[in-house]
């Protein structure tokens, strides 16, 4: 289905939004607080705001038995294992090797959903995916420092817990408004989260002024304002399409630390980078192959 303009405008806004949201560094957080109280610090303040908003607007639908179960199973993996695993990561391996771990999760996604979402299989969304992977380990093999451990290989796999969330969150968004479905699921990890309130409270009193505002910038950012331009997007395209826009975050990310963490890119990581610009840009092309196939179909049909 082919949308209106205005729409196609909101949705591209609502794919960039989350993009440049998701870039910001969480290593310049990391001297300051513990992955366990860096989910607790964004999530209760981003339940805070979206909370604040769902009450405002109204609108609630009630969920049935299966779609809290699906809410929960979205909750935990996403809001609470996914942060408390890319935190605890970002502690353990460079950024490089980090983002190419956990961006083996679109790959997933576009697979399963293909099968189990009915998307089918568009070869330029494979191939651009495949290529935008590409240049995502080249950014990951120039900006390698040497800091991996086993420990931080296990976090970053445990952070493609975001394909799973993404799986889940379609088939909500077919009956749930995603203001409420983002709330929910960050209340849910706000409570799983809850064990590290104590270490939170002491680091949130050592912290200066600037490190507490970047918990806050997380909670409202790339939290709050981002997961809802996500829902927004993921409702009205298909999931292995949007997910692949996110092969773009590495290369932000490694754009930003430029001139926060004072790391300039090496020439790999440029090449890296634009590689996964052509890579999903190769997503966008359109499937000829397959838009073909239904007009023979339709002129075929029997009239009765």
């Amino acid at each position: 289905m082919t949308l209106p303009a205005r729409d196609r405008l909101l949705v591209i806004g609502a794919v960039v939004v989350p993009l440049l949201a998701w870039a910001f560094v969480i290593r310049a957080l990391a001297g300051a607080f513990d992955p366990g109280a860096l989910t607790l610090g964004r999530l209760a303040v981003a339940a805070v705001v979206l909370g604040g908003v769902q009450l405002a607007r109204g609108g609630w639908v009630r969920p049935t038995r299966r779609e809290w179960l699906l809410l929960a199973a979205f909750g935990l993996s996403w809001f609470l294992i996914y942060n408390l695993a890319l935190n605890a990561a970002e502690h353990e391996l460079d950024a490089g090797t980090a983002a190419l771990l956990v961006n083996v999760a679109p790959l997933i996604v576009a697979l399963v959903a293909g099968t189990l979402l009915g998307e089918g299989f568009p070869r330029w969304l494979m191939v651009g995916a495949l290529v935008a992977f590409g240049g995502v380990a080249l950014i990951g093999a120039a900006t390698a420092t040497g800091a991996l451990s086993v420990t931080g290989v296990l976090l970053a796999l445990a952070a493609v817990t975001y394909a799973i969330a993404v799986l889940l969150q379609k088939p909500l968004l077919r009956r749930l408004p995603g203001l409420q479905m983002t709330f929910i699921g960050v209340a849910i990890g706000t409570v799983g989260s809850l064990p590290w309130a104590g270490p939170l409270v002491a680091q949130v009193g050592a912290a200066s002024a600037a490190e507490i505002a970047g918990v806050v910038y997380l909670g409202v950012v790339p939290t709050a304002i981002a997961f809802l331009a996500w829902a927004y997007a993921l409702g009205r395209m298909p999931a292995g399409r949007l997910i692949t826009t996110t092969y773009l975050v590495p290369v932000l990310a490694t754009a930003a630390a430029w001139p926060l963490l004072g790391e300039v890119p090496p020439p790999l990581a440029l090449i890296g980078g634009l590689v996964c610009l052509v890579g999903v840009a190769l997503t966008r092309l359109p499937d000829r192959a397959l838009s073909r196939r239904p007009a023979p179909a339709a002129t075929a049909a029997p009239r009765r």
